[in-house]
């Protein structure tokens, strides 16, 4: 055989080698020196290689050496690749919303890893108000994920987390959501982005697109984005495809914007995706104020910017298209609105290319968004090798005995107990006459009681397998002595022959236990509830077990994302318990709380309606604020009232029992320059009514103390939130009260411990006038520790408040001016 083909050959093989390297047995690097030296490259002379020079201009000379046609081909989630330059295909698609998920096509598993570790739906995880959990959690997820790209089963940029507020309870993705508060929302996608993406030694570093990233997270979806499909209308194609949210630009600056805005400028978030719907008329992947002006401009986006997967076939092909739109109009408004790669790949380069000729795109338009997927993947080692010591990561990181504690423990941090009469937790012994002590005699009933798949709510593995599973009923063994008779084996339970056997269990127990919710029949992405209702077989099973002789006592728990009324049975259960969809563990976390080895402590990051809520005001409406004239309530508990809610935001009880004080100074004085104006507010009491948060500097600080004491016969954790209220003066609609701070304790009994919040005084107390400006006013604000909330279950629940006094100076009298905006 002549050299040549020898040489060839062996090319070839190399080649085939290092490509099966990649796609099985390991991460492949761009920049290998051997590697091109093969392809013929002189390394030193490849600038895109070349570790001395910035990401930026390296990744500028890289697609300076493609053709029209290689780069069009990188540009959706399946890149080719360019094998001449030693670029292997990519998948830019993974998932990992509350573990790493099979659900991105660029993630899979197989006989080397055959599942990731489950963690608790998000909802049931922020309800834990615990930072410091949040970051944990994505820390252990991204070491599963480096550990599955090193041993080539995952990709390294993952879709995660989703950041939008929960503004209706009937929407199918709640679970997915940190709850309705934009702070609370805010909070946990900073803290799990910089989970997910913190590498080491470099969390601070003067140039942020030159930050190595352990995994390149995505805050999704952006932005207003509260439905799936509302079938109560059959009459109207009413689904996120064809919804057109109408929203002032006051809530996107107040609510809904808010925690994408903190994913980037607090989170540096490696990426954004824009959400399949309309707002005020326009698609959000096409909207430059929203994308160019807006997260890349104004918050200073490092990273890029996706379209939801469907997007431009769902713009063009619904009968109500955006401007009867082509697929190459669609295709041309997206990549000059903002958007750098099309998450359903296979439809960009027959379309942009027809954008490109049609002169509807350009070259240079096309570059940028080039430019700025190729350095998040330099930040991500793809080009250099692994940042950080990550490559040691492999089959034994995943589902270790670490992490599978930590999602057990998320799961028990979260789970909120709703009501109790001193029932539980559960004894662990009850005493026999000749007192050796016997276990308790329990029933185990409902159809959740020994769930598995529907533990793990959506975002799942799409094989529906976990690394393991520990039902309720599996754990609830390691307790008790247990009569299983689950009634019904689905939520429907639309077999009732078992009712019958499941009341019959509760006899002679000492308590029972009601397994009891939804799953993703009921909500799901493309899937909302038509009410906040059980089953209403589930409701006949009740009432099966509640029946003479009635259960010692009752126990129900309800596994499920949104809320559900329950206040019919408020007076005739002992208590009740809200499990979210605690992942793969949660059984074990569920046993645990209620045989009280840990103490409940969980809050609610939503509020939980009255069933005739969703009968007040349509899915359609987005508005926040109640309209008396329509006969809306309002939504969130910014604006609802008592009077529609059944369990509050932030309400959860606990087995012992907590006392606050709170301290704060009297007042806080700002002095402006004499060139600041004051600004007019309704009703103003003051010389300076109020000041533009963007005109000032706002470095003033306020510090809160609320003193926490345990006058329990029990240790427990605390979750502290810290409201605050705007002056009573103000015209207009404004929230009642708004979350500024959150912490989570654990105190001893008989102990008490000072929890701090230092406030920045702009950032927490002001407020956004109707023509969206943020204000920061003078007068009295309040500020309380925990709820004060009238009705419901929960009857009444006391919070501690105090006022603090903000004055605002400005020059002397003479120079003072006052601006109508």
């Amino acid at each position: 055989m002549a050299a040549a083909s020898i040489l060839q050959l062996l090319f070839s093989l190399h080649f085939l080698f290092v490509l099966f390297a990649y796609v099985k047995g390991g991460p492949i690097v761009v920049c290998d020196t051997r590697a091109l030296a093969e392809l013929g490259y002189d390394p030193i002379k490849l600038h895109f290689c070349d570790k001395s020079l910035p990401y930026q201009v390296r990744a500028k000379d890289l697609v300076g050496r493609l053709t029209l046609d290689e780069k069009i081909a990188q540009l959706g989630d399946k890149a080719e690749g360019v094998k001449r330059l030693h670029i292997p295909a990519y998948n830019w698609r993974s998932e990992a919303l509350h573990g790493v998920s099979d659900v991105g096509f660029g993630t899979h598993f197989d006989d080397t890893i055959r599942a990731a570790t489950s963690f608790p739906t998000v909802l049931l995880t922020a309800a834990s108000f615990n930072e410091t959990l949040w970051k944990a959690v994505g820390e252990a997820i991204s070491d599963e994920a480096r550990a599955m790209h090193n041993v080539g089963l995952s990709g390294l940029t993952f879709w995660s987390p989703n950041v939008n507020v929960a503004t209706d309870p009937r929407w199918g993705r709640i679970q997915e959501t940190a709850g309705e508060d934009p702070f609370l929302v805010s909070r946990y996608g900073v803290n799990y982005v910089r989970g997910l993406q913190d590498v080491k030694g470099y969390i601070n570093v003067p140039d942020k697109n030159s930050r190595p990233l352990k995994v390149a997270a995505c805050c999704k979806y952006y932005t207003p984005y509260d439905m799936e499909k509302w079938t109560a209308d059959p009459t109207k194609k009413t689904d996120r495809y064809h919804f057109d949210a109408q929203v002032p630009d006051r809530d996107m600056l107040e609510t809904y914007n808010y925690p994408f805005e903190m994913c980037v400028k607090e989170g540096d978030v490696a990426s954004i995706m824009c959400s399949y719907n309309r707002v005020n008329g326009i698609p959000t992947c096409a909207d430059p104020k929203l994308l160019n002006s807006t997260v890349r401009g104004l918050w200073g986006l490092n990273g890029y910017i996706v379209d939801d997967c469907d997007w431009v076939v769902a713009t063009v092909l619904i009968p109500e298209r955006y401007r009867n739109d082509t697929p190459a109009d669609a295709i041309s408004q997206a990549f000059r609105a903002g958007v750098d790669l099309d998450c359903r790949g296979n439809y960009s380069p027959h379309y942009m290319m027809d954008a490109i000729t049609q002169g509807k795109l350009s070259e240079a338009e096309i570059d940028h968004a080039l430019i700025n997927l190729y350095v998040v993947l330099m930040r991500l080692g793809w080009f250099d090798g692994s940042p950080g010591d990550y490559l040691h990561l492999g089959q034994n990181d995943v589902c270790s005995k670490e992490n599978l504690e930590l999602a057990a423990e998320a799961a028990r941090q979260g789970i909120v107990l709703l009501l109790n009469d001193n029932s539980l937790p559960l004894p662990l012994n009850y005493s026999t006459p000749d007192g050796s002590g016997r276990k308790p005699t329990v029933a185990v009933v409902g159809p959740h009681a020994n769930a598995t798949t529907a533990m793990l709510g959506n975002y799942a593995l799409k094989t529906g397998t976990a690394c393991r599973y520990v039902t309720p009923l599996d754990a609830i063994q390691g307790y008790a002595n247990v009569k299983y008779a689950p009634g019904c084996l689905d939520v429907n339970c639309e077999d009732t022959s078992g009712f019958q056997e499941a009341a019959k269990a509760t006899d002679g127990t000492d308590a029972t236990f009601l397994f009891l919710g939804l799953d993703l029949s009921y909500e799901d992405e493309d899937s909302d509830r038509q009410n906040l209702y059980l089953p209403k077989n589930q409701i006949a099973l009740l009432d099966a077990v509640f029946k003479e002789p009635y259960p010692s006592l009752l126990v129900i728990v309800v596994l499920s994302g949104g809320g559900v009324d329950l206040s019919d049975w408020g007076s005739k259960v002992h208590a009740i318990l809200w499990a979210g969809y605690p992942g793969a563990e949660g059984g074990q976390a569920i046993a645990d709380i209620l045989f009280g080895k840990h103490d409940p402590a969980g809050r609610l990051p939503i509020s939980w309606y009255k069933g005739d809520y969703t009968n007040k005001l349509p899915m359609t409406s987005m508005q926040l604020r109640p309209n008396p004239a329509l006969g809306y309530p309002g939504r969130t508990y910014k604006f609802c009232t008592d009077d529609g809610i059944v369990f509050p935001f932030g309400f959860g009880m606990s087995y012992t029992t907590f006392n606050y004080t709170i301290s704060a100074p009297k007042s806080v004085s700002i002095e402006l320059p004499e060139t600041q104006k004051c600004i007019h507010i309704a009703n103003p009491t003051e010389d300076c009514p109020s000041i533009l948060v963007a005109n000032s500097k706002c470095t003033e600080m306020v510090k809160i103390v609320v003193t926490v004491m345990n006058i329990g016969q029990r240790n427990g954790a605390h979750v502290v939130v810290l409201f605050s209220s705007p002056p009573d003066n103000i015209g207009g609609t404004l929230p009642r009260k708004r979350v500024v701070g959150f912490q989570r304790v654990f105190i001893k009994s008989g102990e008490s411990l000072p929890v701090e919040f230092n406030l920045n005084v702009c950032k927490s107390f002001s407020f956004i006038s109707e023509d969206a400006n943020e204000l920061l006013p003078a007068g009295d604000h309040s500020i309380a520790a925990g709820n004060d909330f009238t009705g419901g279950l929960v009857f009444t629940e006391s919070a501690v408040s105090t006022k603090i006094s903000i004055m605002i100076h400005q020059g002397t009298s003479q120079t003072r001016r006052i601006d109508h905006l």
